[in-house]
């Protein structure tokens, strides 16, 4: 009886456990506060945007479906029409250390700076804690967040699942069009997207 009771105990916990590890933000509920360090070691929380709508992009410079979205500036002209209304965008490295393609602060800064990207700030989140927090599966893999803290979009940034930067120019920029009626006060038409791209190599202690 002794025996059958901690198994079931230890097959809850590790049910329980598997269900954090799978826990995602969900849409139209408030967004999961979090705080991480940027690649300058600066603390930035969510918090701090209060009031303001708020990107977030799930980014690893060795993924192909980043590069795509880089390479085009495609991912850099969302960053800047987003800026340009206001809008704060963190990208997101949830990369592990052990990762083969695996960036570190300095490096990561340094791509950024040599892809010209519009980010407000690049986070370092190689405990994964935050990307597990959203539910972060892919890169890229985004979320945007209204002034209220309420998460309005998750998804993909586009309409096109592959690796070809020529898809883009056909494509829905599913984050443009959530952003655009999000501003003006409307709900977003559609919220939540399948994500695409390389999945998030979270470390295995996350």
């Amino acid at each position: 009886m002794k025996q059958a009771l901690i198994a079931t105990t230890v097959a809850l916990a590790a049910a329980l456990a598997a269900a954090s590890a799978l826990a995602s933000a969900t849409v139209g509920q408030p967004a999961p506060a979090f705080t991480a360090a940027d690649t300058a070691g600066k603390t930035v929380s969510l918090a701090d945007f209060k009031g303001k709508h708020v990107v977030l992009e799930w980014v690893n410079p060795g993924c192909p479906f980043v590069v795509k979205h880089y390479s085009s500036s495609n991912m850099q002209g969302t960053q800047k029409e987003a800026a340009a209304k206001g809008v704060v965008w963190l990208a997101i490295n949830s990369t592990a250390p052990e990762a083969t393609d695996f960036k570190a602060p300095a490096a990561m800064a340094q791509w950024m700076q040599g892809q010209k990207a519009a980010a407000t700030a690049t986070l370092m989140d190689a405990d994964g804690k935050v990307g597990k927090a959203y539910g972060a599966r892919t890169t890229p893999h985004m979320y945007i967040i209204n002034p209220a803290g309420t998460l309005v979009y998750a998804g993909a940034i586009d309409s096109k699942p592959t690796s070809s930067a020529a898809d883009i120019a056909s494509a829905t920029n599913h984050v443009k069009v959530a952003l655009a009626e999000s501003l003006a006060g409307k709900p977003v038409s559609t919220a939540t997207t399948k994500p695409y791209g390389c999945s998030v190599k979270y470390s295995s202690g996350a």
